[in-house]
């Protein structure tokens, strides 16, 4: 059943990505993530070392693979799933834009090059762009499908201090603005249930981000994996996971706070399972979102219905 939603034809009340890829290349596209081997500031040294608290690979060690080789990978297994013959590379571990712009352009030209290729991806963060490798994304936007997300996590500055991110809102406000200004697509990522994070504060993280109107947003719960400096503080009790319904409450606020164009590339998030300590709910993504559709119906309210 249809929801009646303006950017949707199933039963979904926010503008999904899958609804947004559809209609822009008249077929179901798939993201193909690949680990191109670079490091982050946070990690090398350079404003960090081991990365954010909840990042589980504080060593920035790519993968042994080629990306010839990743690539046929994940294809096949993607093919499994879905009949598509349009793929999207998602340059997605650790910072995608930190290194000198020469090698920036021979890997992002590499996997321009694959077969059924219709766009590119690139996860980084604000403080790794330049003039240099602004215009370089620029100039590859305007002759395919780019997307650049950009994390943030909150807007907050006290929270960034406390999960070690090694940059303040207004560093990231740069950073977008450099990609924005040149008409690049720029996905903000943003994760609720941080440490000392109240409810409001996440309502006004994404209320922040919406009105700086970005092409998408990424909203993903905090996982608590093995290994990681946050699982030390979540066996002391320094802070608590959500409960599903907390979460799916939160979301449906949330989406409600968001202009109605604006894509929504993700609601929730996948764990590694071995090393997912909680909440293990979030294993079960699509009961996740099956509840979040069935609280927006019972609510009546769709993606941006709560702005004023």
């Amino acid at each position: 059943m249809k929801s009646g939603f303006k950017y949707s034809d199933d039963n979904k009340r926010y503008h999904t990505q899958n609804y947004h890829l559809r209609h822009t290349f008249g077929s179901k596209v798939a993201k193909i993530s690949l680990d191109a081997g670079f490091t982050c500031p946070n990690i090398d040294g350079t404003v960090g070392r081991g990365g954010c608290i909840y990042c589980l690979d504080g060593s920035g060690s790519g993968s042994p693979d080629s990306l010839r080789c990743q690539f046929d990978t994940v294809r096949r297994k993607m093919n499994e799933k879905w009949e598509t013959d349009k793929y999207i590379v998602y340059l997605q571990a650790h910072s995608n834009t930190y290194a000198p712009v020469e090698k920036l352009k021979r890997i992002y030209e590499e996997v321009l090059g694959f077969e059924k290729v219709v766009g590119l991806s690139v996860a980084t963060r604000a403080d790794c762009l330049d003039e240099e490798k602004v215009a370089l994304l620029e100039e590859i936007s305007k002759r395919t499908y780019l997307n650049v997300e950009l994390g943030l996590q909150s807007v907050f500055d006290s929270t960034a201090k406390l999960i070690n991110r090694g940059h303040t809102f207004d560093a990231f406000c740069r950073g977008y603005d450099s990609l924005a200004s040149k008409g690049i697509k720029v996905c903000v990522h943003l994760i609720n249930g941080l440490p000392g994070e109240t409810r409001e504060m996440m309502l006004e993280s994404v209320k922040r981000v919406a009105d700086m109107d970005p092409f998408s947003i990424k909203l993903h719960l905090l996982h608590v994996l093995r290994t990681t400096p946050l699982e030390k503080m979540y066996e002391k009790g320094v802070f608590e996971t959500f409960e599903l319904t907390d979460y799916v409450s939160l979301i449906c606020d949330q989406l409600e706070l968001i202009k109605p164009e604006t894509v929504i590339q993700r609601l929730t998030g996948d764990g590694d399972k071995e090393h997912l300590i909680a909440p293990l709910w979030s294993m079960k993504k699509f009961v996740v979102l099956d509840e979040i559709d069935k609280e927006m119906h019972r609510r009546g309210t769709f993606q941006g219905s709560g702005r004023k």
